[in-house]
């Protein structure tokens, strides 16, 4: 095993040993989710009975000590099979409840519902989100079929969600991670999941998790890391992801700062492999793609361009020292715009995100203040979509977003030349 393998508790382990192997585990990763976690528990509970009634199955409750009876909800919470119609048996699906050991975060509870999972040497195996709103028993077989009957080894969620809601995946993860690694994995930071035994095991081999992507950065890393690394991936559409959405003006600063320097952190590891990479091309889908009912989303469109234009103004001199003279030229100008003429075209995005990268990566300065100095311009991208979708359909704006990752792929060879000027030079 490896030098990071975790010691699982006394109790655990006798469970463990108690039932030998398994063929599937779904994880559950909690923090005082008492009011939501019992729905997520009955819906994967059904699910594995319905889809799966002759498999052996492990509900994993990851917590991260709760204090809102989080844990004891998961323990008592059962379904009652007459009232859905199933056919089911009950002997069949098992509960291991405990508390995670390591640093706070999501990537520690994923790690003793990975460990679990190799010790039990399942075939399969899904994590879901505690707070979801939206979950069904048909998730639980889209995350776990592609895994048990297809031989895929990542299955990422796709889902359908309101065209404001989403926005750092859309204009920075998605776009960015689709040119740099080749696949149009749609949601790269989805919080649910299928994986094979075999990636789970491979996951835990990597040193990682007494470093911040334990704390946060989970979802990228897990995904960019079955990629680059050859594992067969796919994704499945789960309908709607129903949860408490923010309005995209408000303070995402700190979950803007940790996804993005999980993305150029991983752009480091990796830069072997993506640098060979052009274009994109679809990953296979499972799930019957519909239409749903979302959730609106209110916009503070003022709020988003008056931080965009204080930021320019106040970051200026920092700007100046890595992003190019024409960049600067626009950023002035544009901010001086009223309303309704302010946009930032997807060209001109694209050379700066690329841009903070490259600053980044040579290590101009602190990467936390490289990093939280996108903030106000990201709001202006918001801000400049915003204003030009907002008559447009979902489909027509899933379209738009189409037109934006074109962009990053055709700009990847800028990327490219500032990334490796520096080596091609000595």
């Amino acid at each position: 095993m490896p030098e990071n393998t975790i010691a699982l508790r006394k109790e655990v382990q006798e469970k463990v040993r108690e039932l030998g192997e398994a063929d599937i585990v779904v994880g559950i990763p909690s923090y005082n989710n008492a009011k939501t976690i019992g729905h997520v528990v009955r819906a994967v509970q059904a699910g594995l009975s319905k889809y799966f009634p002759d498999s052996k199955s492990v509900l994993v409750n990851s917590d991260g000590g709760s204090t809102d009876g989080t844990m004891d909800v998961v323990r008592e919470t059962t379904v009652d099979f007459d009232s859905i119609l199933l056919h089911h048996r009950v002997g069949n699906l098992h509960k291991i409840i405990t508390p995670y050991h390591g640093i706070p975060g999501k990537g520690s509870a994923f790690r003793t519902i990975f460990e679990i999972a190799k010790s039990l040497n399942v075939k399969a195996c899904a994590v879901v989100d505690s707070d979801l709103r939206s979950i069904t028993p048909e998730w639980i077989e889209l995350l776990v079929r592609p895994v048990l009957n297809a031989g895929y080894d990542y299955v990422a969620p796709y889902y359908h969600r309101h065209k404001y809601d989403g926005t750092i995946t859309n204009t920075i993860v998605y776009p960015m991670t689709r040119a740099l690694y080749g696949h149009r994995i749609r949601q790269p930071i989805g919080g649910d999941f299928g994986l094979s035994g075999k990636l789970a095991s491979f996951y835990l081999s990597k040193n990682v998790w007494d470093t911040d992507v334990a704390r946060f950065g989970i979802d990228i890393w897990m995904t960019t890391t079955a990629v680059a690394n050859s594992f067969k991936v796919c994704q499945a559409f789960l309908g709607a992801k129903i949860h408490d959405p923010k309005e995209p003006g408000s303070d995402l600063s700190a979950m803007l700062h940790q996804v993005v320097i999980s993305v150029f952190n991983l752009m480091e590891e990796y830069a072997g492999v993506w640098k060979n990479i052009k274009g994109s091309r679809p990953v296979p889908t499972f799930g019957f793609v519909y239409s749903v009912g979302l959730e609106p989303i209110k916009v503070n469109l003022e709020g988003m361009i008056e931080k965009f234009r204080l930021g320019v103004k106040e970051l200026s001199v920092m700007y100046e020292s890595f992003l190019p003279g024409e960049l600067m030229w626009f950023l002035a100008t544009v901010g001086e715009k009223p309303k309704e003429k302010f946009s930032i075209p997807d060209n001109v995005w694209v050379e700066i995100v690329y841009n903070f990268a490259v600053a980044c990566h040579r290590k101009l300065m602190s990467r936390e203040h490289i990093i939280k100095s996108l903030t106000p311009l990201y709001l202006g991208k918001v801000a400049s979509f915003v204003i030009e979708t907002w008559e447009s359909t979902a489909s027509e704006v899933e379209q738009r977003l189409e037109e934006l990752c074109i962009a990053f792929e055709k700009e990847k060879p800028y990327l490219i030349d500032r990334w490796f000027e520096e080596e091609e030079e000595e």
